[in-house]
């Protein structure tokens, strides 16, 4: 072989290494509903449309969260929101565990609004906690569990939110006080941590960014990176999603989860995860449950802990934060998942 020859081949060794580590995920998806086409016509177009869809149904809120997030840095306004989370660590999580239980947010739409605050230097105390809290509830998700499962659940799940948030936010506060978890984004997602740069060098905001050409790219950039970053890890975990719900069917779960006494509880925290469906596809099914005689609080530990580490919610995490604070986040979702179910257990029978 000659020298160019060989030159040639180790350049295009180099353009396909460098092409996998950065379209992995792109890639991926479209190898998975590539060989579903081939070899599973029927789910295959099934699998595409899901991801399609549920997609669709997820764009206003990404826009709406995207677009804060790239105004937040295009004028400046990062420093401020970071320079509001040095106060109190122990207030700005009971903030955030509020704001993040009552926010009208799916848990894919804060991604952008969560990968900002931790750019931004704030604390990462406080962005676990609006991070554990916003995926269980929102307004929208009241309205539908007081009509499936009545009002004191929705409470209860509500509660269970903020509850959560709070937790999990006071663990990673003790856990920083402590010298851990001190640069918890991935490589190449940002310059954030405890002390992100929005804080070390705060800019001037100006409201009205879109009359400087600099600050207007910046807007530009933000945004068309932010869209294509949470675009293929939700489409990839929407694809996943998809090959669950049609490998695993509802009456699959039902029988794992069904029954009573404190066991059920333990088995619909474990299996919340990896088996979740959705926010609202979960409740009618939940609600079949309990009306055969699943108890009140295995039901409540498998919404809340498949909630929070539904495939979307945690594929979005994964892309994020490093391992261990992967790990972190569906470690403090079993513990709270399962102490909220057998609470809300022992409130049903007194």
């Amino acid at each position: 072989m000659t020298e160019l020859a060989l030159t040639l081949r180790a350049r295009a060794t180099d353009m396909a290494q460098s092409l996998w580590s950065k379209e992995r995920v792109w890639l991926l998806t479209a190898s998975i509903v590539a060989g579903l086409l081939i070899f599973a016509p029927a789910q295959g177009v099934e699998t595409a449309q899901f991801a399609l869809t549920s997609f669709a149904g997820v764009l206003p809120f990404l826009l709406l969260s995207i677009g804060i997030a790239a105004y937040a840095a295009a004028s400046s306004a990062d420093g401020l929101i970071a320079r509001a989370f040095t106060g109190s660590p122990l207030v700005m999580i009971g903030i955030a565990a509020i704001v993040g239980g009552l926010s009208p947010f799916c848990s894919c739409g804060v991604i952008p609004l969560i990968a900002a605050l931790l750019v931004m230097g704030v604390p990462l105390s406080a962005v676990m906690a609006f991070w554990l809290a916003s995926p269980i509830m929102d307004p929208s998700m009241f309205v539908l569990t007081t009509g499936v499962l009545g009002l004191e659940f929705a409470i209860a799940k509500t509660v269970v939110a903020v509850a959560l948030g709070s937790f999990g936010g006071l663990v990673v506060h003790m856990l920083m006080q402590a010298g851990h978890l001190t640069d918890p984004l991935r490589d190449g997602v940002g310059n954030g941590g405890c002390g992100g740069a929005a804080v070390r060098t705060p800019a001037p905001v100006v409201w009205a960014f879109w009359n400087d050409p600099a600050r207007r790219s910046k807007f530009q950039r933000e945004a068309v990176k932010s869209t294509l970053f949470l675009a293929k890890w939700l489409l990839f975990a929407f694809v996943l999603e998809s090959l669950m719900l049609a490998w695993l069917p509802a009456d699959v779960i039902a029988g794992v989860v069904g029954g009573t006494g404190i066991a059920p509880i333990l088995i619909a925290t474990l299996v919340g995860v990896p088996a979740y469906l959705n926010g609202y596809a979960a409740l009618p099914l939940v609600g079949g449950l309990i009306e055969q005689g699943m108890a009140p609080g295995a039901g409540l530990a498998f919404l809340v802990a498949g909630g929070v580490s539904s495939l979307p919610a945690a594929i979005a995490v994964w892309a994020l934060v490093k391992r261990q604070v992967f790990a972190l986040y569906i470690a403090l979702a079993l513990v709270g998942s399962f102490s909220a179910g057998l609470m809300f257990q022992m409130w049903s029978v007194l």
